[in-house]
């Protein structure tokens, strides 16, 4: 079957394609894409095993280092001394459907959640009861993951990206040689694609892939890294009433790539004049932000809490780097020809300095505990739930070369595609957990809506977990498994002219997490 998305998003290609070119022809480096927004605004975010166990369902409990990257008033609720240590595991399983072709892989990897410490003061006589301070850092999303899938497509070819880009922009042979480093010049240099003449004069650019009887396509990444957040968090205690919080983040994010994709002829036609090419790609993005989070918890009775965050938008200043290659066999018509950017930028890899704006969110939740009272260990369980709006239309990118004005009006009309492909979502969380001192049974799940826009792109992301603890004498551990569906589309390459075919992907990650604290 082939996946052919909505005219829209065909129109909206156009409009971002066309901008990408003037980028691509002044600095010679790889421009961002819509996708890079989403890679920092759409996860399940990490924790304790006591909060994963209950779903992410934080915002209203508190009393856990979570509630830094949560609801931060959550810190008020300590008045002790405690430090979390937090490590996990991975196990990643995935499936990809493109072109009527099923396709399955694996990838397991080490992880953590919240690990830190949080220093809370004993009570005064104050009118505020007490206070308390933490430290902590928290891997919010991992990207660790290995996807592959392939199919034979008779409709379109990865060529057809790199003649768009020249003739949109009427490339005379020596542009297209020399000015499309990490794309469009490794096709034509390897003559994946060549100079189209008639009469003996220029008038185009041809593809050497022969489309009509079908090529094999295959993507295969690697990726690796994760979004990682250090967070101070300040919350007071109103007697035992009122928690209000603040805390002062810093997302520190790493993302790397390896991909190649490969297109071979279905035929295996010996004359034809193509039998393969692939694409290699080393794709590496690093980068620094700061953000803060505003939260309050409040009790209307003693076994009702309500709760409400604010997470302000991340400002993230990004470096990557890429590096690319490629390798083309068009049989009788030039052989075997490789080329690299390095080959093309005196050995260096193509850089590009930028920022992002993520998405701001908005976080309600309400708590019943069971049997409140001052002493934890006599409180019998509760249930708790939590309510999120995200804008995910609302990332923004930016240059962070005030003197760049191709830039800026490459990143104007790249935030307008971020406004049309992604919208704003409402997520779910639920928990609980009943006490049988000294040992506690959890229970929780989750659901992440799509942030995209067109319906045709199924996407959503669900959670079910559960946990044991056990506390005893100013030590605690917690131990959980949680189990993440997710469901999400990927796309081998855009085109302009032409619909895009894309793969429905579903991934199952399994997260195994230990949580040890002990009161200091």
């Amino acid at each position: 079957m082939l996946y052919i998305l909505l005219p829209k998003l065909i129109r909206m290609k156009q409009f971002f394609t066309v901008t990408i070119s003037s980028i691509f022809m002044l600095t010679v480096t790889k421009a961002q894409l819509p996708e890079d927004a989403l890679r920092n605004a759409w996860f399940v975010p990490g924790g304790t095993a006591r909060n994963i166990a209950i779903g992410g369902a934080m915002g209203s409990l508190g009393g856990d280092i979570t509630a830094n990257n949560i609801n931060p008033a959550g810190i008020g609720l300590y008045k002790t001394k405690e430090l979390v240590l937090s490590p996990g595991y991975l196990l990643n399983n995935n499936k990809f459907s493109y072109l009527g072709d099923n396709n399955k892989g694996s990838k397991s990897s080490i992880s953590y959640g919240a690990t830190g410490i949080i220093i809370g003061s004993p009570p005064s006589r104050s009118n505020w009861t007490s206070s308390a301070f933490s430290v902590s850092v928290n891997q919010l999303a991992n990207y660790n993951n290995h996807t592959y899938y392939k199919g034979v497509n008779n409709y379109s070819s990865y060529s057809e990206q790199y003649l768009e880009e020249l003739t949109r922009d009427g490339a005379s042979p020596q542009a297209a040689e020399q000015n499309y480093i990490f794309g469009s010049s490794l096709a034509y240099r390897t003559y994946l694609i060549d100079s189209l003449n008639v009469g003996g004069q220029f008038v185009g650019y041809k593809s050497l892939v022969p489309i009509s009887t079908g090529v094999i396509q295959e993507r295969d990444e690697i990726t690796k890294g994760g979004y990682n957040e250090v967070s101070i968090a300040f919350a007071g205690n109103q007697q035992d009433k009122l928690y209000i919080g603040g805390s002062f983040n810093i997302p520190i994010v790493g993302y790397t790539r390896d991909l190649w994709y490969k297109e071979t002829d279905a035929t295996a036609n010996p004359d034809n004049n193509f039998e393969y090419s692939q694409f290699n790609e080393h794709f590496t993005s690093n980068g620094i932000g700061i953000n803060i989070k505003l939260g309050l918890i409040y009790k209307p009775t003693t076994k009702v809490r309500l709760g409400f965050a604010l997470h302000s938008p991340s400002y993230i200043g990004f470096t990557d780097r890429i590096r690319a290659e490629m390798i083309t066999n068009t049989e009788a018509y030039a052989g075997t020809v490789s080329e690299s950017s390095d080959n093309l930028n005196s050995g260096n890899p193509g850089e590009r300095n930028y920022a992002l704006l993520t998405p701001w969110r908005a976080i309600g939740s309400v708590s019943f505990v069971l049997n409140e009272v001052a002493d934890t260990r006599k409180q019998r369980g509760f249930i708790t739930a939590d309510i999120e709006y995200v804008n995910y239309r609302a990332s923004r990118f930016s240059t962070s070369n005030s003197d760049d004005i191709m830039g800026k009006d490459y990143y104007t009309s790249l935030n307008e595609i971020v406004k049309e492909y992604y919208k704003g979502a409402v997520n779910f969380r639920v928990g609980g957990e009943l006490k049988f001192d000294p040992v506690s049974v959890r229970i929780g799940g989750s659901y992440y809506a799509s942030p995209y826009s067109d319906k045709e792109l199924k996407a959503s992301r669900i959670m079910a977990a559960g946990g044991l603890g056990y506390r005893n004498h100013g030590f605690f551990i917690d131990l959980t498994y949680a189990q993440t569906i997710n469901k999400d589309v990927s796309f081998p390459y855009r085109l302009n002219d032409k619909a895009n075919t894309f793969a429905t992907w579903n991934n199952n990650r399994g997260n195994v997490l230990l949580t040890v604290g002990f009161k200091i």
